[in-house]
């Protein structure tokens, strides 16, 4: 019992403290006017977007072959454009297309070729150095469960600190709303997480 005191007390500051980063310039918002249950840095509301009509007409089935030269192990397309991801099996017999999160902001988004080099159930969380130091009041760690921002499953890339996971807060999904991962509904990476193998091809365009 002793042993969790500093979490929760963590955990409150933690939540505390996530007034101020919400109404911080940098991700242009301010306190309402109204008192509002304090939300969870780590799983913020995602920022009012006006409607894009490409996202609709761009999420779409697409082939593999513009992108991959083979699918040797299977293979992974994530369009940060239209915010949703493609898999297709080594075999060819399963594609799959779901909606996805993507990052916050430009300087936040990688692309490029990488690849699944871990796959864990149940994912822990700790914030990367450049998130400590940017916010030194939030936990180092939080265990598997519902407050875990990686949700249910992850799948490790060979990027540092880049993961393909859930997420408990759907509200997440089909907007802007990542530290540089890239989320998905927790069914959905469940789904995903039973289908890929370590090695799984991997590109972010």
């Amino acid at each position: 019992m002793t042993r969790k005191i500093p979490f929760l007390t963590s955990r409150r500051q933690f939540l505390a403290g996530s007034a101020s980063l919400l109404a911080s310039p940098a991700l242009g918002q301010s306190l309402p006017d109204v008192e509002e249950p304090a939300f969870d840095p780590l799983r913020p509301p995602p920022e009012p977007e006006p409607n894009v009509k490409r996202n609709i007409s761009s999420f779409r089935a697409k082939s593999w072959k513009p992108y991959f030269d083979n699918l040797r192990r299977g293979a992974i397309l994530v369009d940060i454009d239209s915010r949703a991801l493609h898999f297709w099996s080594e075999d060819q017999s399963v594609y799959k297309l779901f909606p996805s999160s993507v990052p916050l902001s430009d300087d936040l988004t990688r692309r490029g070729r990488t690849r699944v080099v871990r796959k864990v159930e149940g994912p822990s969380w700790a914030p990367t150095p450049n998130m400590r130091k940017r916010n030194p009041e939030w936990p180092a760690y939080i265990p598997p469960g519902p407050d875990n921002p990686l949700g249910s499953h992850a799948l490790y890339l060979s990027w540092q600190y880049y993961r393909i996971h859930g997420t408990h807060d759907t509200r997440k999904i089909g907007r802007k709303s990542s530290n540089g991962c890239i989320g998905l509904y927790n069914e959905h990476i469940a789904e995903l997480y039973k289908l890929t193998r370590s090695g799984t091809q991997v590109l972010l365009i």
